[in-house]
């Protein structure tokens, strides 16, 4: 028999759920690191607060929790237009919303990505890169291929920052 009540037992797990230093988090932390990747953590100066800040490459990294940011759970809304949003939210491979509740799990999640679109909306229009890493991208039979296609869009958006245009030399006829 439990002690503690349904509501107790939920409020202490929700608490103990952290924001910053999270594993997914950590494990791009690592990876780009051990690539060559130096980076500064929560930018309080920039919007969103962004997980990984490269200033060299003007690129923000965002790593999201599936369930918290609804990945791969907005879909197209069947209801007829003019009623409702043209999207609703539903469960994915990653991203279970719980039976309990719903409306507030909707709403929250909702909520997420609609901040997590402005945010970036915002460092764009600063001259900022943004990319986003989801935490079901980082499980282990695809955790390299996600670090490796993150180093290698990082040396692309570099390589068209630093553009140097090669001049042919002059040839003199004498």
């Amino acid at each position: 028999m439990d002690k503690l009540s349904e509501q107790q037992r939920r409020s202490a797990n929700m608490a103990a759920i952290r924001g910053k230093d999270t594993k997914p988090e950590m494990i791009v932390r690592r990876g780009l690191w051990k690539r060559g990747f130096r980076y500064r953590l929560y930018h309080k100066r920039l919007p969103g607060h962004p997980d990984l800040v490269l200033k060299k490459y003007r690129t923000c990294i965002f790593v999201n929790g599936c369930f918290w940011h609804g990945h791969k759970s907005l879909v197209p809304n069947p209801s007829p237009k003019g009623k409702g949003d043209n999207y609703m939210l539903t469960n994915s491979e990653c991203c279970k919303i719980p039976k309990t509740n719903r409306e507030f799990w909707v709403a929250k999640i909702r909520r997420n990505q609609e901040r997590d679109k402005e945010e970036q909306r915002r460092l764009a229009e600063m001259g900022w890169h943004c990319i986003t890493v989801w935490e079901c991208e980082l499980k282990p039979q695809k955790r390299e291929a996600t670090l490796d296609s993150i180093a290698f869009t990082l040396n692309h958006i570099w390589l068209q920052d630093h553009q140097v245009e090669v001049v042919s030399p002059r040839l003199h006829s004498r």
